[in-house]
């Protein structure tokens, strides 16, 4: 049975992975994933991985995995449709026919829609009487009228049912409300109401400039209100997918962007002229989001609040950033909590001079490691400076090694010779480890790149390394698909990857979840060797790499059509050509 793309995606959701798996596996985090005893295979070191942020499970051991679906297939011995069942049941879902269901896409056509005209709404509400105190809360912010207008900020008014009454009026059904995120539902009679009342709203845009959610900020002195509050996840929006303002920033000539807690905070930074601001939606930043800044900076600027919660932000977001091949520097404010303080209190100009005096994630690195420990007390002044080196002995240049060994040498009070000595082994004990993955890669001819499983095989080893390639970046960054449109399934030359691929490029073209979790009816080896790919490609995102390797997989399915010497001849002038060469 073929059951609805929006049904499996709403069943994913309301099945947790590690909630279900934690269900047959003692598991215990390890950063973000979670480790435990392989279900599948016996074995006394936790080989077993699952990723609650990619929705998988993954062993090294026996490398079984898979979405959770493919878990209750394997655990229980289930068929797809009755593993779908069970999770159904778990989660007090009724499984669907087809025809029960609208097309997604329309339903999400109709949200873009209402979104749309809520955010008319509210920007209307600000200039009218109601909103006087809103509009003159915002202008005592420093927001002027224009910047009000490109951001498109409204007014909430404190009433139960304004918004509610004018969306109906424009024709939006309750159900379409309730889907939306922007109504509550009265427990008492099932009344709708407006979840945002007496709030500054600042519509969240994507970046193809669909108004996709809100965030509200209250205009009330109440401990008892939420100062922040944004519109929960819909079928149009996902927090770790989005950044509130980069719909304007990626249009900055800036090659860098301003990352930041706070609407406000993007918002004054664009009116004094860093048009490359852009926030997080109140959570940690995420691999979704890095993976999205990559497609407009080269550079990231941290300017995260001066509180523990920012710094500690901070420390997560470094790794994460670096991780998806940006550069990463760190700027601390001074006598300010945020941008938007500090520009009040001293003006873009020094602003302008404090970004340009921004430390990079070394010397931020380096300074937290050093406020962890009282160096006066020996064993302390140990451990500042064996972390100190290994941090200094993953930096690729000799010379930004001898400078920043040299700083921290100054402040230990040690050699300069000593502290070189631990670098160096910091540097041996990386090269070993290095070499022994290194080795093992060696040792993986092109027999040992095939499938785990006898039932999956590689026909064509370029052409499917390259196929690999793109499911796997595109798993990181769909909107890389954007630019695959004429790369059709029927091009791969493994029919599996061929499968995968499809239903990937399916889904982002009806707006649907792009993730193995969501990837339907394959097999126990099939969804184990679609999770290992995700295990072995791994480094930052690139447009650049993405689109190599769909130039990979045209020519070797070009190639692979070559029957005879005229086929043959026209290959080779094919090549001249697009290598610039006279035929």
């Amino acid at each position: 049975m073929a059951f609805p793309p929006s049904f499996i995606d709403e069943l994913v959701q309301r099945n947790p992975i590690e909630d279900v798996v934690g269900q047959y596996v003692n598991l215990k985090r390890s950063g973000a994933n979670m480790f435990g005893l392989c279900p599948f295979h016996g074995e006394k070191t936790a080989s077993f991985s699952v990723s609650p942020d990619k929705g998988i499970y993954y062993c090294f051991g026996c490398h079984k995995g898979g979405g959770v679906i493919n878990f209750q297939m394997e655990v229980e011995g289930m068929s797809y449709p009755d593993a779908v069942r069970a999770l159904a049941k778990r989660a007090g879902m009724t499984v669907p026919e087809d025809e029960e269901y609208q097309s997604r896409y329309k339903q999400q056509e109709r949200l873009w829609a209402l979104h749309k005209e809520a955010a008319r709404y509210f920007h209307s509400q600000l200039y009218a009487p109601i909103g006087q105190a809103a509009l003159q809360y915002a202008l005592g912010r420093g927001m002027s009228k224009s910047i009000l207008t490109t951001f498109g900020v409204g007014y909430a008014p404190e009433s139960w049912d304004g918004l509610v009454k004018a969306m109906r009026a424009k024709g939006y059904t309750d159900q379409e409300l309730k889907d939306s995120g922007l109504v509550t539902v009265s427990q008492k009679n099932g009344n709708l109401f407006d979840r945002f009342r007496d709030r500054l709203m600042f519509p969240i845009i994507d970046v193809r400039g669909n108004v996709i959610a809100f965030g509200g900020r209250t205009l009330k002195n109440d401990k008892d209100t939420a100062k922040y509050l944004n519109s929960p996840e819909s079928m149009i929006f996902n927090k770790r997918k989005n950044l509130f303002g980069l719909n304007l920033a990626k249009k900055s000539k800036e090659n860098a962007l301003i990352l930041v807690e706070g609407n406000i905070d993007v918002v004054a930074l664009h009116q004094y002229g860093f048009d490359n601001a852009v926030a997080s939606l109140g959570t940690s930043l995420t691999d979704e989001q890095a993976a999205l800044i990559t497609r407009y900076a080269e550079q990231v600027i941290l300017i995260y609040d001066g509180d523990q919660a920012g710094q500690n932000a901070t420390k997560r977001a470094i790794p994460i950033l670096e991780k998806a091949g940006l550069q990463v520097k760190v700027l601390q404010l001074r006598d300010a909590k945020d941008p938007d303080e500090f520009l009040k209190k001293f003006g873009a100009d020094k602003f302008k001079l404090l970004l340009e005096e921004s430390s990079n994630r070394v010397e931020y690195q380096l300074n937290a490691i050093r406020r962890k420990y009282d160096i006066g007390i020996d064993d302390q002044r140990v451990k500042y400076l064996q972390e100190s080196a290994d941090l200094i002995s993953t930096l690729p240049s000799a010379v930004q090694r001898e400078v920043y060994a040299g700083r921290v040498a100054e402040t230990a009070k040690i050699s300069m010779e000593t502290m070189s000595m631990e670098i160096k082994r910091a540097i041996k004990r990386r090269q070993a480890m290095d070499k022994k993955k290194q080795e093992a890669i060696d040792l993986a001819p092109a027999k040992a790149l095939q499938p785990k499983s006898r039932t999956i095989r590689y026909d064509n080893m370029k052409s499917a390394m390259a196929e690999e390639c793109v499911i796997a970046l595109a798993l990181r960054d769909p909107a890389l698909l954007d630019l695959a449109d004429d790369l059709e399934p029927e091009t791969f030359s493994a029919p599996l990857l061929s499968n995968i691929y499809g239903q990937l490029r399916r889904r982002h073209k009806m707006g649907l979840e792009v993730s193995l979790a969501v990837l339907e009816e394959l097999t126990s080896d099939e969804a184990s060797h679609a999770a290992s790919i995700t295990q072995r490609q791994e480094g930052p995102v690139s447009e650049q790499a993405f689109l190599d390797c769909i130039r990979t997989i045209r020519a070797e399915h070009q190639a692979s059509r070559i029957t005879s010497e005229d086929d043959l001849l026209a290959y080779q002038n094919k090549l001249k050509k697009s290598k610039g060469m006279k035929a």
